[in-house]
């Protein structure tokens, strides 16, 4: 097991969201299932390294992203 940054999504839309703008901004980054120590809306969560927290957060709010929870875990 390892630590990630995971964030979750109230609506499947915004996790799609996520994984389309990260992709388009070269953020690195996957989509999957909330890890199971995590209660989230969609089911759907962002996974990234730690480290990347503040960055991923700025980018979240300057396009206008909505994310429910964003945790640090490990799986």
């Amino acid at each position: 097991k390892t630590k990630k940054l995971v964030v979750t999504f109230e609506t499947t839309t915004g996790a799609i969201k996520m994984e389309t703008l990260c992709k388009e901004h070269n953020i690195s980054g996957r989509l999957i299932p909330v890890p199971k120590q995590i209660t989230a809306g969609c089911g759907m969560a962002w996974c990234t390294e730690p480290e990347k927290e503040k960055n991923l957060k700025e980018f979240m709010l300057k396009q206008k992203i909505i994310w429910e929870g964003i945790y640090t875990v490990l799986i």
